[in-house]
């Protein structure tokens, strides 16, 4: 069995989709010829926790942990929040007012925390994981990021050691979609360009999450560069069956951001609920997970409120569940730059339940392709109520006929994440021939 020290942020008990890149890599990198050594926080404050997860841990896996100190206290102690106050999404859902101690809190962490709000993890990770490999010989490092606190332990260690380094993005560094966001000084902007090419400087491999993003970071330096999507585990769907139920259920599982706002949705949903004969009983919309401010005044302000449900965190057993039995799911792209390049990590969860999709966003995007490719929904852009009206009707009709209970059938084999964990087996074996 060959080594890969995978230095990875979020790890169980940590809940949420971010945790499921590693773990699952972890999960069937050994059917592969690769045996995972796992290097992560051991205080880590998690945005949510979901021992659900734990099950996949592989049996007999070596996990190191070093504690690592994160800025969340201060910030929720400068703006007066409640310490168990979730903080860790400030840049997907805001606050209706946020305040100066917010501004400066952010300006702070802009241009102290280079390249996140981890970056003091970086330093005590070198010096520890240097002593551990002198002892413990690995044949390939894998870091996933963001956060790229990540991405910078491993390039330090691959500059000192010349182990073989495979970077691995979930997300892209400078051109995430909040980066904009960042109150950057342009000393700050510089050394987050130099760090970020000192990733493409020394790794001998890049993979992220589909091809726009590829070609993104190819635009700006990085080579070889491979496409490792986001994918669902068979194990996780083998047992679910689709409950049925007096009620149409529109669901959106996951973080529902300002810039995710889907006011022509509701709109539809209105008019839809004085035409359609039947479909104010029926409807029921649900939002497991954190949702902005905007969202839920857009709800209070069209008096929707008796028929969507925001749920807050759940786990994952519960998520599933929910996706399995809803008769649409709802997918919200980021509006964004880069939002072409977005595939969020529930759309294969979201094809492997087999319920209809419904993606708002670009609909020339890479999402949008695999929807249309695996005939497994409908794509449409945020504002065309004519098109959003017309695929939750046909849904409506056919969930009144009985039809909308069976499964999709679409062809979604090749993301399975023990094929996509194969392909990261091999890249690992190609860098260190």
């Amino acid at each position: 069995m060959k080594k890969v020290l995978i230095i990875t942020y979020y790890w169980p008990p940590s809940g949420g989709i971010g945790v499921l890149r590693c773990l699952k890599f972890a999960k069937y990198l050994r059917t592969f010829g690769w045996e995972p050594i796992i290097f992560t926080a051991s205080n880590a404050n998690y945005p949510s926790l979901d021992p659900t997860n734990n099950k996949d841990i592989p049996t007999n896996i070596t996990v190191i942990k070093l504690k690592i100190w994160e800025p969340y206290g201060i910030y929720k102690l400068i703006t007066g929040k409640n310490k168990s106050a979730n903080v860790n999404n400030v840049f997907y859902t805001k606050e209706e007012k946020p305040g100066l101690a917010h501004e400066i809190s952010v300006w702070i962490r802009s241009n102290f925390f280079i390249p996140d709000a981890r970056s003091c993890w970086i330093n005590p990770s070198v010096k520890f994981l240097l002593k551990y490999i002198k002892s413990n010989p690995v044949d390939a490092i894998l870091s996933n990021g963001p956060p790229h606190t990540n991405s910078r332990i491993a390039t330090i260690i691959k500059k000192k050691t010349r182990i073989p380094w495979l970077a691995d993005f979930q997300d892209p560094w400078s051109q995430i979609d909040y980066f904009s966001l960042l109150k950057l000084t342009s000393w700050s902007l510089k050394k987050h360009l130099k760090l970020e090419q000192e990733v493409f400087k020394y790794s001998d491999h890049i993979t992220i999450v589909s091809p726009k993003w590829k070609h993104d970071l190819e635009s700006i330096g990085a080579k070889n560069v491979t496409v490792i999507p986001w994918g669902f585990d068979q194990d996780d769907f083998k047992d679910l069956r689709h409950i049925k139920s007096s009620k149409f259920v529109i669901s959106h599982l996951g973080i529902l951001g300002y810039d995710r706002r889907p006011e022509t949705f509701f709109k539809a949903i209105l008019e839809l609920k004085e035409e359609e004969s039947d479909f104010e009983q029926k409807i029921s919309i649900v939002f497991p997970g954190q949702v902005d401010f905007s969202v839920q005044e857009i709800i209070e302000k069209n008096g929707l409120n008796k028929y969507v449900n925001i749920l807050g965190n759940i786990n994952r057993k519960d998520a599933l569940k929910l996706m399995k039995n809803s008769n649409i799911l709802l997918l919200l792209l980021n509006q964004q730059e880069n939002s072409k390049g977005r595939i969020p990590g529930k759309l294969f969860e979201y094809l492997a339940c087999k319920r209809p999709v419904l993606c708002l966003g670009d609909i020339d995007g890479d999402s949008a392709k695999i929807i249309t490719d695996a005939r497994a929904g409908y794509v449409s852009t945020y504002n065309d109520l004519i098109s959003i009206k017309s695929m939750i009707l046909k849904e409506f009709r056919r969930f009144k006929k009985g039809e909308n209970q069976k499964d999709v059938i679409s062809d979604i084999d090749k993301f399975s994440v023990e094929r996509t964990t194969e392909d990261l087996a091999k890249l690992l074996t190609s860098i260190i021939k």
